[in-house]
């Protein structure tokens, strides 16, 4: 083992033995072997691959840097308290997410499209680059120069009022702690839950709050370890045209212009 990967196989057994787990159940989660992880726990994995680096990480919400570097067995309780509950580089992804993508002649970023039928993959191919080179790539103009830009196709009524069957043109979230309460972004989510459009807002326990814009369903909160990707809103694209206004909706449009008219008089002087 190299000097930066001294401590990886005595801390994957320290934090599997913290969290009570046997070796199996801790293979089960990670979706390996028991073999494997055996293997790393005894220093038999000299070079962990990027894949088992992010997936300890992910799980035991540890930085990839500290799981290489500390000795995590002599740190104080409530130290490795503050590194599981409020990683900052667990939440800012510098040392965790990896993201392919892919560039055109000029050596310009592409926007993928992942379609419906390759959401499956996606989970395990986000990081590789042939996954990615397989989906459909394109350029839009006008785009900020920027940012890594991937479009998502939309399923079901909870992303209303975006039409069912649109295209959202996202960009890539780096790091969590940037987004502002109620950010509109294309979810990415571990095992078989589908790619969820919602208003994510991020708390201090380390979770995420993802609200539907159909206010029929109910927001709910999620562990940012379940959380693979984020991917804000910026457009998107369907061939769908809005519906009119009804006549309710013109009338709140009406009391709201005149409670902002009654705000702005009261905020006026009074003259003398």
């Amino acid at each position: 083992m190299g000097a930066h990967e001294m401590y990886w196989s005595v801390n994957i057994k320290f934090l599997r033995l913290r969290r009570r787990l046997s070796q199996e159940a801790l293979a089960e989660k990670l979706g390996i072997s028991r073999v494997k992880l055996n293997a790393h726990e005894n220093g038999r994995t000299s070079n962990p691959t990027i894949d088992d680096l992010i997936n300890f990480s992910e799980l035991f919400r540890i930085s990839i840097d500290s799981l290489l570097k500390i000795d995590l067995g002599k740190l104080s309780d409530q130290k490795l308290k503050d590194l599981e509950e409020g990683s900052e580089l667990f939440m800012r992804g510098s040392q965790i997410r990896v993201l392919a993508v892919t560039v055109d002649k000029e050596e310009k970023e592409n926007v993928e499209y992942i379609p419906v039928q390759a959401k499956a993959g996606y989970r395990s191919g986000y990081s590789d680059p042939e996954f990615l080179a397989k989906m459909p790539k394109f350029n839009l103009p006008n785009l900020p120069k920027n940012g890594t830009f991937r479009m998502f196709p939309t399923v079901g009524d909870s992303m209303l009022p975006v039409p069912e069957g649109s295209d959202i043109i996202t960009r890539y979230v780096q790091d969590w702690t940037s987004l502002k309460p109620e950010t509109p972004c294309i979810v990415i989510l571990k095992g078989d839950q589908d790619f969820v459009f919602k208003q994510v807002t991020i708390q201090k326990d380390g979770t995420m709050v993802l609200q539907s814009f159909n206010k029929q369903y109910f927001a709910y909160t999620v562990p940012v370890s379940e959380v693979i990707e984020l991917w804000e809103y910026y457009s998107f694209h369907s061939k769908q045209l809005p519906e009119p206004q009804t006549d309710m909706q013109q009338l709140m449009k009406m009391l709201q212009e005149m409670q902002m008219e009654i705000k702005e008089i009261k905020s006026l002087p009074l003259s003398k």
